[in-house]
């Protein structure tokens, strides 16, 4: 029965048709999606906290309003995540306390900090613009819940990613403090940025073998090269330079050629060394204990509600 179940799942994984929380999968498959749902999913909700520092600090009430909604779209993007990974049989407290207990990770973008305005600027553009890139390709996830919750994110990520550029693109326009304020953001975010698609495809312990299985559909560098194609266009067209004195362009691949990235800071950040790590536990953390109340109120309320239907 199971080699039947393997030969089903396979023929599924081959032919692009969804699986499904209800069908078979092999454990190591459900164990991978789980890992990658719940990462990503804490990095929405801790992705939320550097961008929190500036929202009483915005210049403008304008700019306040498209900040606050950005960051309520990402509480909304964790849930989606959530409940795509609670499909799986695992709990939202329990992944939720994995974070919080240092044993499961989230994107090393959100361990730098938001010194500047143009911090908030820069995150829109070039974070949610990689996550875009990233993510555009998860819509066709071989997990059903998964792809169908990414549609609506990257709908939303989509926004976020203009609204980043529009801000910049008024930095870019103004004065020369604030041209060199956009142009220290840049500087500062452009290579960790290029991490988030995780290390080179040689290094990557489960890019192959998301491929194999089609939750991921391109590899960690294809993924990296169509983010430095796609956004070198836009840095120059902000009269902005990226502090890449290796980048150019290769007529011949058709493609920019960069630098080598600093993968020793990648891996210190993700063993919990960078320079927000401890802070944005701590406020997670935080957060977590002083919602105890709210939680246990909804759980009470869900079993009166069960007694109620019950009794009668």
């Amino acid at each position: 029965m199971s080699e039947q179940n393997q030969a089903n799942f396979e023929a599924k994984i081959e032919a692009d048709i969804s699986i499904e929380p209800k069908d078979w999968m092999p454990d190591a498959y459900r164990q991978n999606l789980i890992r990658q749902i719940g990462q990503h999913a804490h990095s929405e909700v801790v992705g939320m906290l550097p961008e929190a520092n500036w929202l009483t600090r915005a210049p403008t009430l304008r700019r306040k309003a498209i900040l606050l909604a950005k960051i309520q779209d990402e509480a909304g993007h964790g849930l989606y995540l959530y409940s795509a990974a609670e499909t799986l049989g695992c709990s939202r407290q329990d992944i939720y306390q994995k974070l919080l207990d240092e044993k499961m990770k989230y994107s090393s973008i959100f361990n730098y900090p938001t010194l500047s305005w143009a911090d908030i600027g820069v995150i829109g553009w070039l974070v949610d613009g990689a996550a875009i890139v990233n993510q555009v390709a998860l819509c066709r996830a071989s997990y059903g819940p998964y792809a169908r919750a990414m549609v609506k994110i990257c709908k939303e990520e989509s926004f976020h990613q203009r609204q980043g550029y529009e801000a910049v693109m008024a930095l870019a326009e103004g004065t020369d403090e604030q041209k060199a304020m956009l142009q220290d953001a840049i500087n500062r975010f452009w290579w960790p940025v290029l991490t988030m698609f995780g290390p080179n495809d040689s290094d990557s312990p489960h890019s192959a073998q998301s491929m194999a299985w089609k939750i991921k559909r391109f590899s960690n560098d294809e993924l990296r090269q169509k983010f430095v194609d796609n956004t070198v266009p836009q840095v120059e067209a902000l009269g902005m330079t990226i502090p890449d004195p290796d980048l150019v362009w290769d007529e011949e691949l058709g493609h920019y050629r960069f630098g080598e990235i600093d993968w020793e800071e990648f891996y210190q950040v993700i063993k919990g060394n960078g320079i927000c790590n401890h802070e944005r536990l701590s406020a997670k953390r935080k957060g977590w204990e002083d919602g105890a109340w709210v939680r246990e109120g909804a759980m009470a309320h869900s079993r009166k509600q069960k007694s109620v239907k019950t009794a009668a």
